[in-house]
């Protein structure tokens, strides 16, 4: 993965996944249950995201929808000290396994919240993530009224997910799709990256205009009005 991390946060996210196997016995914050499989399937898959995201961000906030055990939230805060992250989850037992997470890693950039996202009322994130929340439309709706100005959203998929690019809004622009190789994991992974698209609408002309020589200038446009937030 081309992933360089320090002794202590080897040390971090070894202690993660023995967490996430305690709680995981009584709270079920995972289907997956062995050891091994944690480790390929939840930690190698999140830290095969660190890499790509550190090259788009570096510092800022970062929000991670539908967290679950904390995947890739704590992954991202263990590997990206720099960068804030929160992850929300309407279940309250995962919100509060993640602040544990917090408090026994010494993490002070991982917050949790219990609430349903389209209802949080915070600061807005540079960075808007999610691994296993919903479609592609639904997760970038949810989140609108949150992403900060020249922020992106970031989705991690399987396979290349066509029809649920298809089905996005044309407000939003997916701006790169970017296959992923995640080390003992034999299945397709990819990131999706989106933005809210900066389109120029051009006002139709009136029948008077339409008979009128064409200016000699560059036409004028009018900026589209930003996307309105969804109904909370």
């Amino acid at each position: 993965m081309g992933l360089e991390l320090r002794p202590a946060q080897h040390q971090a996210l070894l202690r993660y996944l023995d967490l996430l196997q305690r709680w995981n016995a009584t709270y079920n914050l995972t289907a997956v249950r062995e050891r091994s499989a944690m480790l390929h399937q939840h930690l190698a898959d999140c830290l095969a995201v660190v890499r790509p995201l550190a090259q788009r961000l570096t510092t800022g906030r970062a929000l991670d929808v539908g967290s679950g055990g904390g995947l890739p939230g704590v992954v991202l805060a263990a590997a990206l000290p720099a960068i804030d992250v929160t992850c929300i989850d309407t279940v309250a037992k995962k919100a509060a396994f993640i602040r544990q997470v917090a408090g026994t890693l010494a993490l002070p950039n991982l917050h949790a919240v219990h609430d349903r996202v389209e209802s949080l009322n915070s600061p807005p994130f540079d960075l808007i993530v999610c691994r296993a929340f919903a479609s592609m439309a639904r997760f970038v709706a949810a989140t609108q009224h949150l992403l900060a100005p020249g922020g992106v959203w970031l989705a991690m998929k399987g396979r290349h997910p066509t029809d649920e690019i298809a089905e996005l809004s044309a407000e939003i622009e997916v701006f790169h799709v970017e296959p992923l190789s995640v080390p003992g994991l034999d299945a397709e992974r990819c990131l999706v990256w989106m933005r809210p698209r900066t389109s120029v609408a051009i006002t139709a002309p009136t029948a008077s205009q339409r008979t009128a020589a064409p200016p000699s200038g560059p036409m004028p446009t009018q900026a589209a009005a930003p996307p309105s937030a969804p109904a909370e």
